[in-house]
């Protein structure tokens, strides 16, 4: 794990005072969506799937401020849609970067060039761009060819200006490890981005492609072979050691979706961003009128083959903070 040390401390100390006020349930970040209106039309995401007038809509940069402050989370992953459509994008990231709360903002990269002057580089600010594999891979994604080259140049620009770079990819069915590992190496060595995090493709309900999602058992193997000789090791993640086992299936966890609720403009949504149950107008209510006991690999049959970062990460981080020997292996990135 590559978190810088600053952040590391200030999650720590953030888990380690709500446990000493006694709370079981607590976010470590949230996943904000000021808007779901994108300008691609990837075949694996279902948030451009909403009617047109829902499309249109921006959430208010105050209320997104508003939300995040009511929860009391640390860090915010700013997603959609693509966030760089929103045209107060930059003033609500500085709003958050003023209040020292970690910003990831998740984008595909191709309005990077027009926007980057509005944003200056902070150690409270990230960019994450989506990366799905190389050129063809990615393009293939995205259902556009061409946007692998555009984000490519955009993560090289936001280097030289010295901003903070991470990516994600999600992986479906149709990779094998070698993939895995091109991608990664391509990511770690070439483009030298900060942090890489890693997406088992969910089976998202109202994604289009629902033939190329992985299964429990697919995802373990994918990885258990992509991770092996060392590799693991030299990337640049921006995971636990644990839940990278976890992804190779050496370890188990237990959902904890409650620790990064999603915030849009329905309000926060049970029980996590991938799965629509319902809208709470509040993230105590959300919390306190969730039936957290029914979802989760096992209780859920939509959970099945779920082992998304958005569930199960924090499971992670919090058995890393409770072994003294899992936190000294995660300050090692091993």
């Amino acid at each position: 794990m590559t978190m810088p040390v600053r952040q590391a401390l200030r999650i720590g100390g953030y888990i380690l005072g709500q446990r000493l006020r006694g709370r079981t349930k607590f976010p470590l970040l949230v996943e904000l969506e000021p808007l779901f209106a994108c300008n691609l039309k990837c075949a694996g995401c279902g948030k451009i799937q909403h009617p047109a007038d829902v499309l249109k809509r921006r959430m208010p940069v105050e209320q997104a401020v508003a939300a995040v402050e009511e929860c009391g989370a640390p860090m915010v992953s700013i997603a959609g849609g693509e966030p760089l459509m929103h045209p107060q994008i930059a003033d609500m990231v500085q709003r958050l970067v003023a209040r020292k709360i970690y910003v990831f903002l998740c984008t595909n990269a191709l309005l990077i060039p027009k926007k980057i002057d509005e944003f200056e580089p902070s150690p409270y600010f990230a960019w994450t761009v989506h990366i799905d594999g190389l050129r063809e891979r990615h393009d293939a994604s995205v259902c556009k060819e061409g946007v692998f080259d555009e984000a490519v140049a955009a993560v090289r620009e936001c280097r030289r200006r010295g901003f903070r770079v991470t990516t994600n990819t999600t992986f479906f069915n149709t990779d094998s490890p070698q993939t895995v590992i091109d991608v990664l190496n391509y990511l770690n060595d070439d483009l030298q981005v900060d942090q890489m995090m890693l997406s088992p493709g969910y089976a998202y309900e109202k994604a289009p492609d629902q033939e190329h999602f992985l299964g429990v058992q697919e995802t373990r193997e994918l990885f258990r072979k992509a991770f092996s000789g060392g590799n693991r090791r030299r990337w640049r993640f921006n995971h636990t050691p644990l839940f990278l086992d976890f992804l190779e299936g050496t370890v188990d966890f237990p959902c904890t979706a409650w620790a990064i609720p999603s915030y849009s403009l329905f309000g926060w949504q049970r029980p996590c961003y991938l799965m629509s149950d319902g809208y709470a107008a509040t993230y105590q209510e959300l919390v306190e009128e969730t039936d957290w006991e029914a979802y989760g690999r096992g209780r859920d049959p939509r959970c099945a083959n779920c082992m998304a970062h958005c569930g199960y990460e924090p499971t992670a981080v919090f058995a890393t903070l409770s072994s003294l020997k899992e936190s000294l292996r995660a300050v090692r990135g091993g």
